[in-house]
């Protein structure tokens, strides 16, 4: 159902891509549009896990200081028959983790100092699992694709506002279409964030689920996501929004009308829905 979810999205996510395009630029101006947003997110696509990790500190794992750690991993990656990605800690006291890279053979998962304090093995191990998860589905790229047409909406709906400003001719043609183009201007590129978000959120449904039939058990990442929400509350990590919906639990405040806009799923619902599984 996820994948559908997900497929079904991206769709409109392509639809609105098409629409805006059209109404503003025409054929050309939605791929030069496009072209643009690519070559971005093509660029942090590829270098996403050296970024990333350089942007939390991460160092790469000694085997002699974190075993288990080593052993969960490589356990994990047998069952799942994958690759074995690299494993980083960042001493951070925010219980949390992400994966990152381009592909299986070119993955990471990293841990927070604070995640290897609180959980125990069974946890751990539930964390991991949801983690390869997201390698094994190649997340990392389906978000890029996503990533790619959010961003060529928004830059086409910044390139007419900045021609309405100085009286671009597509706009003087559509003079009479206020509505229009105020939809085309503002909720195009809400809606765009809004379904991305959207996919973010189905992804990390697909993790869980998957992460549970890798760990054996849903049992231990339910446990572990009542401590992660728990411990992100005490200790608040320094994120950024950009790379939020990498990690397991959202690092960043989503409460209220925030959790409209937030990466990741309720807590609670998710716990619910592992709770709901039998392996």
């Amino acid at each position: 159902m996820n994948y559908l979810k997900t497929g079904l999205l991206l769709v409109a996510l392509a639809m609105i891509f098409v629409l805006v395009g059209g109404y503003f630029g025409g054929q050309q101006g939605a791929v030069y549009a496009f072209v643009f947003a690519f070559i971005m997110n093509m660029a942090s696509y590829w270098f996403s896990d050296k970024i990333v990790l350089m942007m939390y500190g991460a160092k790469e794992a000694d085997i002699k200081e974190v075993p288990e750690l080593y052993n969960i991993v490589k356990e994990l990656t047998v069952f799942a028959k994958m690759p074995m990605p690299k494993v980083y800690i960042t001493s951070q006291n925010t219980p949390n983790a992400f994966a990152t890279g381009r592909s299986p053979k070119h993955s990471a998962v990293c841990v927070t100092q604070g995640i290897l304090n609180i959980l125990d093995r069974e946890e751990l191990k539930g964390v991991i699992a949801h983690e390869l998860s997201h390698i094994k589905n190649r997340d990392t790229l389906l978000m890029t694709v996503t990533a790619t047409i959010a961003g060529a909406i928004t830059m086409i709906a910044n390139w007419a506002r900045w021609a309405a400003i100085f009286g671009g001719r597509s706009t003087r043609n559509r003079e009479g279409n206020g509505i229009g183009m105020l939809v085309m201007l503002i909720v195009a590129p809400i809606a765009a964030m809004l379904i991305q978000l959207a996919i973010s959120r189905s992804r990390e449904y697909s993790a869980d689920k998957r992460g549970a039939m890798i760990a054996g058990t849903p049992t231990g990442l339910s446990h572990a996501l009542l401590k992660l929400e728990k411990g992100n509350k005490i200790y608040q990590m320094d994120a950024n929004q950009t790379t939020a919906h990498l990690f397991i639990v959202n690092p960043l405040s989503s409460g209220g009308l925030a959790a409209l806009f937030s990466t990741h799923p309720p807590i609670r619902e998710r716990i619910k829905r592992l709770e709901n599984m039998t392996i």
